[in-house]
């Protein structure tokens, strides 16, 4: 793999800024600093690409984001907490929805890196595909032109910073929990194979093990984000009985309620039903839902923070970890 400045930075013991200077030759940086700088690239064959050449000296104090798609309350809501930090720090954003498809959301990130910005938000473990090296390559080829920032999904890269829900262990606990209180037969709803999901469906599936329940696939049931799709698959489709439901989404988790609601199930005292992401949704239901806050402000904020920190040559851990709660409403009982 060929040197990038974040290398080079680092054999030389300097910030990447101070490499940036030292490629534009610029008067900041002494003699001594540039000669230990330019001992190491031509060592390693280094090859200033854009970002290097452009890093704090021509900032547009703008900063890409792109999500799959802004219709998604998780997803507006992020984009909605990233703007708000981002103009505290006197950054404007170009937003762009790439849809789902892995051409498209290459296509969304090649267009905007072609805006000059200074850095990239991507919002959504979907960017992360399968994480096998053809689904991210797209990625590190960004990471090479600006610093990129990924938003609840994991790239075990050290050019691309991650921040991300612990949704493995609230969804374990959780589970964990219900278990505990006496629920055997536990449904999961998901309507996604990203990063996230997996991760989530991972913590579902070893709560389980840990404590001697079978894994049943009749009980992992994937369907669309819709509360009436939702609504008529269990109707139609799931003949196993369960007595919980944790889902990936409040919107999974308001089908679940509409279906017990049409079966006359009571709930939370035959059927307790949990969401995820404590959207609006969680208290426009009745009863209100129990949900899981997945930090969403937080996160945002918490990435914007590093970006900074990045911009301004600092060196930070590629990888940041925020715990989850869960918000207990009227869907549960224990």
């Amino acid at each position: 793999m060929p040197m990038n400045i974040y290398d080079i930075a680092k054999l030389a013991g300097v910030s990447i800024a101070t490499v940036s200077r030292v490629v534009n030759d610029s008067p900041k940086v002494s003699e001594r600093t540039k000669a230990k700088v330019r001992a190491v690239m031509e060592e390693q064959n280094y090859t200033p690409n854009v970002f290097a050449r452009g890093l704090g000296l021509n900032s547009m104090n703008t900063v890409g984001i792109v999500c799959p798609d802004v219709s998604d309350t998780y997803m507006a809501c992020a984009v909605a907490y990233l703007e708000k930090s981002l103009g505290e720090y006197g950054y404007d954003c170009i937003l762009y929805c790439s849809g789902y498809e892995h051409q498209d959301k290459v296509c969304a990130v090649q267009r905007i890196l072609q805006k000059r910005i200074d850095a990239l938000v991507l919002v959504g473990s979907n960017y992360v595909g399968d994480g096998m090296p053809g689904d991210i390559a797209y990625l590190k080829e960004a990471a090479q032109q600006v610093p990129v920032f990924l938003i609840n999904g994991y790239v075990r890269c050290p050019t691309i910073y991650c921040v991300l829900s612990d949704v493995y262990q609230i969804t374990y606990d959780t589970v964990s929990k219900l278990i505990a209180s006496g629920r055997k037969q536990i449904l999961f709803l998901y309507n996604s194979y990203s990063y996230s999901a997996r991760e989530k469906k991972r913590g579902y599936e070893e709560a389980l093990r840990d404590h001697g329940l079978l894994i049943c696939e009749e009980l992992e049931v994937f369907v669309e984000n819709k509360i009436l799709k939702v609504r008529d698959k269990l109707f139609q489709e799931v003949s196993r009985k369960f007595d919980a439901v944790v889902t990936t989404d409040d919107g999974l988790a308001a089908g679940a309620l509409k279906y017990a609601v049409m079966q006359e199930i009571f709930v939370p005292d035959e059927m307790n039903i949990i969401g995820f992401n404590d959207s609006e949704l969680a208290v426009c239901c009745e009863p209100e839902l129990s949900s899981i806050d997945s930090q969403g402000e937080l996160i945002c904020k918490k990435t914007v923070d590093n970006m900074m920190k990045v911009l301004e040559g600092h060196t930070i851990q590629h990888k940041t970890v925020v715990p989850c709660h869960l918000i207990k409403r009227k869907t549960t009982d224990f």
